[in-house]
């Protein structure tokens, strides 16, 4: 073998190489790519059942709802943006700062039923935080955050028909 096929096969070893090194990189990305998705536009648009992908919302007041699952904790609950809600069962044990009418993002796959399966519950945050995508479409109910706190999530479809419902709350300097 002459220095000359050597060095072509080595080339050729190290394209090969760094080919399947990038096809592999790609498809764990395709694989992780987890979306944040609000309920309203899952009702229009629903993600593919075998996808993984974040949906966040509040959890709307009087939907908790705790059982066992195999000796094991498990929750259901609506997350809502206020236009749509979804059913969420996790099992699991919460974190401290789940609460209904908080903030929450869910990490998991839509079941064929339409309820999501959550694998993950995030809830690290404090009362005031809110995702971007969940202000906007709060926005877009009447609701702004200089007037405080964000109504509770059974009030939002009430508040689309009567915008009056939120104003600023008693007891709460209005901005």
């Amino acid at each position: 073998m002459t220095r000359k096929n050597r060095r072509l096969i080595l080339v050729l070893g190290c394209v090969i190489g760094l080919g399947s090194a990038t096809v592999l990189v790609f498809q764990a990305f395709r694989a992780t790519g987890e979306l944040f998705i609000v309920p309203s536009k899952i009702a229009t648009n629903a993600p593919k059942a075998d996808r993984n992908f974040r949906l966040g919302g509040m959890v709307e007041s009087g939907s908790l709802q705790r059982f066992q699952d195999a000796n094991r904790p498990a929750v259901r609950f609506r997350v809502s943006d206020g236009v749509a809600s979804v059913s969420v069962e996790y099992v699991g044990i919460l974190p401290d700062l789940f609460r209904e009418g908080q903030g929450v993002v869910t990490l998991g796959k839509m079941r064929a039923d339409g309820s999501f399966a959550a694998q993950e519950v995030l809830a690290k945050h404090d009362e005031n935080y809110m995702p971007g995508d969940m202000a906007d479409e709060l926005k877009k109910t009447g609701w702004k955050p200089e007037q405080g706190a964000p109504p509770a999530a059974a009030l939002w479809n009430a508040a689309k028909a009567n915008t009056s419902s939120l104003q600023t709350p008693p007891g709460k300097v209005g901005g």
